[in-house]
């Protein structure tokens, strides 16, 4: 009975510790089932798509290469046989070339022989000299050379194979628009909202995680919150109106200060230093870091003192030492491109894209070249944009102050459809998105400075049925 006892006691330890182990290590076994296994999956399936597609490439790639072996062979036989008919005419004429000058010896001799005959009969000589013809001794070129190289044989081969391509393929990456898509409508799911405590109106979101957000305010504050609303950290004397703040790949804030000088804090949000100081009187108004290669992206405005207003903006790319690297002021025809940008952003593809009070919605290829400006659906009202953001499958989002709703584009400019059609809220301005979990962040004006989440891309969940067709 005691052996049983203390048995029982082992395997309740045993069990004990599995299940600690278990609470230990969740987030990694939840990370493995829904990241690590699913990407797999989707990788496995589009291998398998991608195998059809190479065999039947190869099939065809195997029937070329049976032509032209074929073809290569009924060459080669050619050359052999001309090498071979080039032997033969070569011998004839090198005897020919003895029988030309036997011939010609025996006339010689003929003719000298005459002409001995009449030396002594002056007459008869230079009759003879009249009737007989000089036998003309004509050029025979030396020995005819030819030959067909091994090198040339060698040449043609290696120029029929190399038609051949084969392409060095990297590791396979999977993309977005394989693992993810909209859901139907698309729906746009509440997944949470919560206020945050001591903020007056969210007039910027930038996330650093789905649980840790910064949002700006009207009042130079940027802060550091949760999903519950509770404040961590606050960053004082800001420009915070507009979209005055973004956080890297590294997950550091940065952000436009009261004196229009661009700041970095750092992770431990204890040092902050100066990355690019302010140039009057162009003043920076809105900033992005770019989660590809580092890159701040920053829209400046220029103050005109004498007649009292804003003249001139554009955006200048810097790289992450701050040097920079490219300025986007004008379209194809010499036109300003904007006039008063108030956020900023990057699609995936590396376009720029800017939310300008008077020109909309403008976007710019990686090179500086426009691409087009959104001002609103066809059919609908001019949009009158505030925040704007990109989300994982390359949509552009924008919130409207005139709707009061979030318009969504696709990367080239085609109108897709309001997101939030069956909420009724009011939009601060706050907009983005989370590309890990798939979360949109939006401010609102009600009750001040509450913020939604919404949820509208879903996983595809025919992968795994797919594969194991």
């Amino acid at each position: 009975m005691e052996c049983d006892g203390h048995l029982n006691h082992e395997i309740l330890d045993i069990i004990s510790a599995y299940e600690l182990c278990i609470e230990q290590h969740k987030e990694k076994i939840a990370h493995i089932r829904t990241d690590i296994i699913y990407n797999n999956l989707s990788i496995l399936s589009d291998v398998k798509r991608s195998e059809e597609i190479y065999q039947s490439k190869l099939s065809g790639l195997q029937e070329c290469m049976t032509k032209k072996t074929v073809r290569m062979k009924s060459m080669f036989d050619s050359i052999v046989n001309d090498l071979n008919g080039f032997k033969t005419y070569k011998l004839l004429i090198l005897q020919s070339r003895l029988q030309i000058p036997k011939r010609n010896i025996t006339r010689k001799e003929r003719y000298l022989y005459q002409l001995e005959q009449v030396l002594d009969k002056p007459v008869q000589f230079l009759i003879c000299l009249k009737k007989t013809s000089i036998p003309r001794i004509t050029f025979i070129p030396d020995t005819l050379s030819f030959s067909l190289s091994f090198e040339m044989n060698r040449v043609g081969a290696i120029k029929l194979l190399g038609e051949i391509q084969i392409t060095e393929t990297g590791k396979r990456q999977i993309r977005n628009e394989q693992l993810l898509e909209l859901m139907h409508t698309p729906v746009c799911v509440l997944e949470k909202s919560f206020t945050v405590i001591g903020a007056m109106l969210v007039r910027h979101i930038s996330c650093v995680t789905r649980d840790l957000i910064w949002i700006s305010d009207p009042y130079g504050r940027i802060i550091l919150t949760n999903t519950t609303g509770d404040p961590l950290h606050i960053v004082n004397n800001t420009i915070s109106y507009t979209g005055g703040h973004s956080v890297t790949r590294e997950g550091n804030l940065i952000f436009i200060d009261k004196y229009n000088n661009i700041n970095k804090l750092s992770l431990d949000n204890k040092t902050c230093i100066t990355l690019i100081k302010n140039t009057d009187p162009w003043k920076a108004d809105c900033l992005f870091s770019s989660p590809s290669n580092g890159d701040l992206i920053v829209a400046i405005i220029r103050y005109d003192t004498v007649k009292n207003m804003y003249s001139d903006a554009k955006v200048i790319r810097y790289n992450s030492k701050g040097q920079q690297m490219q300025v986007i002021k004008h379209d194809n025809t010499g036109q300003k491109l904007y006039k008063f940008p108030k956020y900023i952003t990057e699609n995936h593809n590396k376009d720029v894209i800017v939310s300008d009070l008077n020109h909309g919605v403008v976007v710019t290829e990686f090179g500086g070249k426009h691409r087009f400006s959104y001002m609103g659906p066809p059919s609908g009202p001019r949009l009158s944009p505030l925040g704007v953001c990109v989300d994982a499958l390359s949509n552009i989002l924008v919130s409207d102050a005139k709707s009061q709703n979030v318009q969504m584009i696709d990367k080239d400019g085609h109108f897709l459809s309001l997101l939030l059609t069956k909420q009724k809220i009011n939009v601060s301005g706050g907009l983005d998105y989370d590309n890990r979990d798939h979360l949109l962040f939006v401010g609102t004006t009600d009750h001040n400075r509450r913020v939604d989440v919404y949820r509208y891309i879903k996983r595809k969940d025919y992968l795994i049925d797919d594969f194991n067709d």
